[in-house]
């Protein structure tokens, strides 16, 4: 049988752009669909915008400390209708990019939804289109929970579509969106309430990395924890939130933000007609990103991989590699870095305390250390920056990096390969650090190379 491509990739995220691109550049014809924004949720709706309003939200505290480095002390202000603009702009530049990149590779752009007909049949608007070998990757979507008045609370997506900053934001959920929101809509003078149905934020990270949470109360935030919001109602211009758990009291807020989960998107594809397994509400793949039927796979958050952009666009060229290239290849998922680009900033990579204790017991060993970074010997003290170890006490692997405070992101970045490849507690002993930086503390000079053990003991 003739098709019309040789491959044909539903979704033009990043795990979606990554397989086209790869696969048009091994001589093949590739098509690739999109209803959004070409870009997918991470570009245009998720990581991109929350960075950059991260970025807006890091003035303010500098701002704040500018009299103390020298300039005349400036009045605090954020312009919701400007930053808006400028995002909007950066965000449509990157999707042209990436629309570029895709001619430039020879991948032929199809808009609007696409739903499967048959095995090798798609449907996109009033087009039908056959492919020998098709890739889904369709991405994620939010989901709110079910309680009465919900359908007044927005999700993220909807967050940056706003065209008034909230003025008193309450935040539903603990996970690494809820808490960049936190700490950046704070950061940008909204006043933010944070329900937390857990004893506390960042569940699934490691305990101490979860002392982000005294940084969101310093800087403002009200974080309450046990806590579940019970129903919303309308009031007005208003909404009054009724809470049930360890705090029972009725707020009134002008936007809620609900940030409970996100579901693979799979439920308009039509997945059935193709004979496509799905487990769980996610696209059962294997570990070459295959499903049930050998010539349709998929990558990305429609999976049940971990949900990142680089899991995303390393399966998406692992994928084109093995299947077009004659490379074959799968991706490991150990060894993940995450960040939290809150204010303060959290990252972390490999396994907690906990986990590590799971497997190892009492051979493991914790190096931490908490200290005042050198911006603040002039500026006030904001909160400490927090870095620490896990280590195997019986090979001296490090098993584990967390860090709390500026610059964790790229901080511990630059350790995935090192930790990756085995790096030993010894290795960063001998490793001399960067001076000054903002790994150092008090007269020790380090970076989070040089010897932590040192540090734990004279904090």
């Amino acid at each position: 049988m003739k098709f019309d491509y040789d491959l044909f990739v539903i979704g033009a995220g990043p795990g979606g752009i990554s397989a086209a691109r790869r696969a048009a550049e091994y001589g093949f014809h590739v098509a690739i669909a999109e209803r959004d924004r070409v870009g997918g949720t991470c570009v245009v709706h998720g990581c991109i915008p929350e960075k950059l309003l991260s970025y807006a939200a890091s003035f303010s505290h500098v701002l704040e400390d500018a009299d103390e480095y020298g300039w005349n002390k400036v009045n605090e202000r954020f312009d919701w209708h400007k930053f808006m603009a400028a995002k909007d702009h950066a965000i449509e530049h990157l999707s042209q990019l990436h629309i570029q990149h895709l001619q430039t590779a020879g991948v032929e752009l199809v808009k609007g939804d696409t739903k499967f007909l048959d095995a090798h049949t798609l449907d996109i608007g009033e087009r039908r289109i056959t492919a020998d070998k098709i890739l889904i990757a369709v991405g994620g979507e939010a989901v709110k929970p079910n309680i009465p008045g919900i359908e007044y609370a927005i999700t993220s997506r909807q967050m940056f579509e706003l065209k008034q900053q909230p003025e008193h934001l309450l935040i539903v959920g603990s996970n690494q969106i809820a808490i960049k929101f936190a700490g950046s809509m704070n950061g940008s003078l909204s006043k933010v309430t944070l329900i937390v149905a857990e004893d506390c934020v960042l569940p699934g990270y490691d305990e101490d990395l979860r002392t982000v949470r005294d940084g969101l109360i310093k800087n403002g935030v009200r974080v309450l924890c046990n806590t579940s919001v019970e129903k919303i109602e309308r009031v007005q211009a208003d909404l009054s939130v009724s809470l049930s758990g360890d705090s029972q009291d009725t707020l009134t807020v002008d936007t809620v933000l609900c940030v409970t989960g996100r579901v693979p998107n799979v439920s308009s594809l039509g997945l059935e007609n193709a004979g496509v397994e799905v487990t769980q509400g996610a696209v059962a793949v294997d570990e070459s990103s295959c499903t049930n039927q050998p010539h349709i796979f998929a990558v990305g958050d429609c999976t049940n991989r971990p949900h990142w952009t680089p899991v995303a666009i390393a399966t998406g060229r692992a994928f084109a590699d093995t299947v077009f290239g004659n490379k074959p290849g799968t991706i490991s998922y150990e060894f993940i870095p995450k960040a939290v680009s809150s204010q303060p900033e959290a990252a972390t990579i490999g396994l907690t305390e906990a986990q590590a204790r799971e497997k190892l017991g009492e051979a493991v060993r914790c190096y931490s250390s908490k200290f005042q970074p050198l911006f603040d010997t002039i500026a006030e003290p904001e909160q400490k920056t927090l870095m620490k170890l896990v280590v195997d006490g019986n090979s001296d692997r490090v098993l584990g990096a967390h860090m709390v405070g500026e610059y964790a992101a790229e901080i511990i970045q630059c350790l995935a390969l090192a930790i990756k490849k085995g790096v030993t507690k010894a290795d960063f002993n001998e490793t001399i650090g960067i001076h000054p930086t903002a790994a150092e503390s008090s007269q020790y000079v380090f970076s989070l190379l040089a010897s932590l053990y040192v540090l734990s003991h004279n904090e």
